[in-house]
């Protein structure tokens, strides 16, 4: 049994033997053959015999002791729980669009609110006919090109030749006469003709308008029959593969973190009902503080939010708790034990009140954990404080728990 143990029990076993004590004294049987704390006609009332007893000193300043619920703590390790709230958000959140003009001319089936699309699935359909005609012709446009570079290539021939035979030594001095320039002109033609056949070609294809990633639709702008500019909005899509919760965190908050820039950590998702919970992890760390709550945030992020037993939705308000570090000599007490003032009262050596400001490491619905105050391993904190407690009062410590 440590020390503070053997105290509290000795303060017990005291307060008991005291009230035998004064039961024996005023507790006292009435007359001669009457019964016990009974009255006789004539006699003094029993409040008058009991004011006639007079308690020693020593028992007069034990009955005017208080007392007070205490709960012996001593040094340990724990591991801190961060916690927070944030609202759950997907990872990519898009507004859709056309990258192409036409007439819509069919819908997906499923292209609803709600619905959802697979990476690279088409959602809708434009009018290709001008995208086809832009493709055919840029198609002859290359084999034009083609059959000019065919024929430049054949005359810059034709015209070393005929330079050989002229017995001249040397090149010549003007690169015009080998037709060199008209050969990479016609070259030059050729690639241009390409690249605007491979415009063309990706216009055709853009006229299929498909998920960029496996998405959720949150709304729908265009219908059948609609004509969409370029740069028209299509839908709303928030990605499906991931969701996010940012979690602004004090700088004490921070401080029950693992000093690690990589995070990982493990954070249990709960909704604010208490009733549903999701698995997540610290997947990045903001590096700037929110201009509103001068916090900064950890990113929590959920697999398949809305594949899971109990689908985790966008929007939602969740709250989050971070597996922290673990702290070593360090006192669990509990919650109720901190005042409104930050202050924590315990009772000394010589049973009267102390109070002291702890630095409150972090907090769990039901506890505190805090740094030792004054030295002390170990001490009987006051459970419930009072607003008119006083430093040095003498009181009776009355153990409530061990922790």
């Amino acid at each position: 049994m440590t020390p503070v143990k053997k105290r509290i029990f000795g303060t017990v076993i005291a307060a008991g033997i005291l009230g035998v004590t004064v039961m024996s004294v005023f507790g006292q049987t009435g007359p001669a053959g009457g019964p016990p704390g009974g009255s006789v006609k004539g006699a003094a009332p029993a409040t008058e015999k009991a004011s006639l007893v007079a308690l020693t000193p020593v028992q007069q300043q034990e009955a005017a002791v208080a007392n007070v619920g205490v709960v012996a703590v001593s040094t340990a390790s724990h591991q801190a729980l961060v916690n927070g709230y944030g609202e759950v958000t997907s990872r990519y959140v898009l507004s859709l669009t056309s990258q192409v003009s036409g007439e819509v001319t069919r819908l997906a089936e499923h292209f609803e609110t709600g619905a959802r699309f697979r990476k690279g699935e088409v959602m809708a359909y434009l009018n290709d006919t001008v995208y086809q005609q832009a493709v055919t012709t840029a198609k002859v446009a290359v084999e034009e090109a083609k059959v000019a570079l065919e024929e430049e290539r054949l005359q810059g021939l034709q015209a070393r030749q005929e330079w050989t035979r002229s017995g001249l030594e040397g090149e010549p001095t003007s690169a015009l006469v080998l037709r060199e320039p008209y050969l990479k002109a016609a070259q030059a033609a050729l690639d241009d003709a390409k690249a605007q056949l491979s415009s063309a070609e990706r216009d055709l294809a853009l006229t299929q308008i498909v998920a960029p990633f496996d998405a959720v639709v949150v709304s729908r702008d265009i219908q059948p029959g609609s004509y969409i500019q370029a740069g028209g909005a299509v839908a709303s899509l928030y990605s499906v593969g991931e969701a996010e919760i940012a979690i602004p965190l004090s700088a004490a908050q921070w401080r029950n973190l693992p000093q690690s820039e990589n995070a990982g950590w493990n954070v249990s998702v709960t909704d604010m009902d208490g009733i549903n919970h999701w698995t997540g992890k610290v997947v990045r760390i903001e590096q700037h503080l929110d201009t509103a709550s001068r916090q900064r945030s950890a990113i929590v992020q959920v697999n398949n939010p809305l594949d899971q037993e109990i689908p985790l939705y966008f929007g939602s308000y969740v709250s989050a708790q971070i597996a922290g570090k673990t702290w070593n000599n360090i006192w669990q007490i509990p919650a109720s034990a901190v005042s409104q003032k930050q202050e924590i009262w315990y009772v000394d050596d010589n049973n009267e009140l102390a109070k002291a400001s702890p630095d409150v490491l972090f907090q769990d619905k039901d506890y505190a954990y805090i740094q030792p105050v004054n030295g002390l391993t170990e001490a009987e904190i006051v459970a419930r404080p009072l607003n008119s407690y006083l430093v040095g009062t003498r009181v009776r410590p009355l153990a409530e728990g061990v922790q």
